[in-house]
């Protein structure tokens, strides 16, 4: 369960009845083998989906949970979950960025990690339109300092958790994510060790996300502002998300890009009605239009990419083309690059 301190307040919403899906069933064995007496790192650990990681890894007996994070409150708040206080003098918390490539490194090298899920990242796609210079310093140079760290402390088994706007992205957000997901098999390939993505599409009650500001809205009897009145998402809640990254991390071949199946897509404009009938608020609906580099209907499966589901029935297992490192120039930057060279083999 998700402790209160690291979530937004939604009391009196049932996050399955907003959205009409059922819970996923899980397969706690098959978890529990993958984090049993290792050592696992969690980047982004005050984040939503990185703090709820790291309460079901502790749960699965690791032999140790390292949550690193660059905001120190969040480390707090996460520690005070897991751990029952946020002293923060303690080794499970660690202060680091991962733009900080040294300091990376040195975390991986003294550390030894077992497995590592890659969850740090910047997550929202109009201020990354706004500021593509920062949605390229974290999601992909950080998230290449994250793997040639592992690489260098020899680490088996390392998660990068993606989005669905990498499948055929049109946002900066997108395109970073989807040079994350290339990078990560490209690693795989050279070393041949477990380094996976998984990809999955919004997730129910995340900070900063569209069920607490609606909410906020409400609440406050301001307008709901929703950008289209036919426009859809894939959503699934935090805590079933979390245990189909873990999963998918079980169950993935080096280089892979595990696709979680988040059920039918929902419309938004109907998530705002009922979310206005439960809380019992007056609020107007207004619409606002798309904004720059947002889709009408998100996608999850990639043009070219083949969907198998071999072992596990809400897991696709797909391909991307790897990029190396060292190709990292003007034609994947998607700041200059257009989409087509941005993110091609």
């Amino acid at each position: 369960m998700s402790d209160p301190l690291s979530q937004p307040d939604l009391h009196g919403l049932d996050l399955h009845d907003l959205v009409g899906t059922t819970p996923t069933p899980t397969d706690l064995d098959g978890m529990a083998d993958l984090v049993r007496g290792r050592r696992v790192l969690v980047t982004g650990a005050g984040g939503s989906i990185g703090s709820e990681l790291c309460r079901q890894l502790v749960a699965l007996a690791p032999r140790e949970v390292i949550m690193l994070d660059r905001d120190e409150t969040a480390l707090q708040q996460v520690q005070v979950s897991v751990a029952g206080h946020g002293l923060l003098d303690t080794r499970d918390v660690v202060l680091a960025d991962i733009r900080d490539a040294e300091a990376i490194d040195q975390v991986m090298r003294t550390r030894r990690p077992d497995v590592v899920f890659h969850a740090a990242a910047l997550k929202h796609l109009p201020m990354l339109e706004q500021y593509p210079d920062e949605a390229w310093k974290s999601n992909v140079l950080g998230t290449r300092n994250v793997l040639a760290a592992a690489v260098a402390a020899d680490v088996p088994t390392l998660v990068n958790v993606s989005t669905d706007k990498a499948a055929n992205p049109t946002s900066v957000l997108g395109y970073t994510k989807r040079i994350a997901e290339r990078l990560t098999a490209w690693t795989a390939a050279e070393t041949g060790r477990r380094y996976v993505s998984v990809r999955f599409g919004n997730v129910l009650g995340s900070r900063g996300s569209m069920i607490p500001l609606f909410a906020d809205l409400i609440r406050a009897g301001r307008p709901v502002t929703v950008t289209h009145p036919d426009a859809t998402r894939y959503f699934m809640t935090i805590p079933e998300a979390c245990h189909l990254v873990i999963q998918a991390a079980a169950i993935a071949e080096p280089g892979e890009v595990l696709v979680l199946d988040m059920g039918q897509p929902v419309r938004i404009l109907d998530v705002a009605t009922r979310m206005i009938d439960v809380l019992g608020g007056t609020s107007d609906i207004v619409f606002t239009g798309l904004r720059a580099g947002e889709k009408l209907h998100e996608e999850l499966i990639g043009a070219g990419e083949v969907e198998r589901r071999p072992v596990h029935p809400k897991i696709s297992h797909a391909s991307v083309p790897p990029l190396a490192p060292s190709e990292l120039d003007a034609t994947t930057d998607p700041r200059t690059a257009p989409i087509e060279l941005a993110v091609a083999a």
